[in-house]
């Protein structure tokens, strides 16, 4: 079986030893897919433990079990990185978690920063980059409301024809 992360390596020669040091993570892309092999396998310490240890106590960490247990982790795509690498300080990894549920299917699309810090990668912070639900300014007009032009109709019978 390939590795969850998506090499074509099994996930005790790829993401599995990076479970259990770290520091073996050479770049942040690495860590991110160690990261997401975490969620996929519930190892969820391994999340708490590569999480910025200035706000890893700020999650909740029981919430995070929850989920990464209700979803069966499907796939995941490495869309882009940004530095990262061997003797960098910082990297940056977009990525495509395609996840699903009883319910659906589900992608969670982040771009993530990450941060080299005493011999080991850390997960700093995410931007949420899925698509958010539109949000009205305004209340919907309906049909038999009055006309927001001022005429006195109805919606229906005024501006909505």
């Amino acid at each position: 079986m390939n590795c969850y992360c998506g090499n074509e390596k099994s996930f005790s020669d790829c993401c599995e030893p990076i479970h259990a040091d770290p520091t073996l993570a050479s770049t942040a892309e690495s860590l991110m897919r160690a990261r997401y092999s975490a969620y996929a396998s519930g190892n969820i310490d391994f999340i708490k433990e590569t999480h910025d240890p200035k706000t890893r106590n700020e999650l909740d960490f029981e919430g995070i079990k929850s989920w990464s247990r209700q979803n069966q982790w499907d796939k995941l795509e490495v869309l882009s990185e940004k530095a990262g690498g061997d003797g960098q300080k910082e990297g940056w990894v977009e990525f495509k978690a395609h996840y699903s549920n009883d319910l659906r299917q589900l992608v969670h699309h982040e771009h993530s920063y990450f941060r080299h810090d005493g011999g080991r990668w850390y997960y700093m912070d995410g931007e949420d980059l899925s698509e958010k639900t539109y949000v009205r300014a305004q209340p919907k007009v309906g049909r038999n409301d009055p006309c927001p032009c001022g005429s006195g109709k109805k919606y229906k019978k005024c501006c909505l024809q």
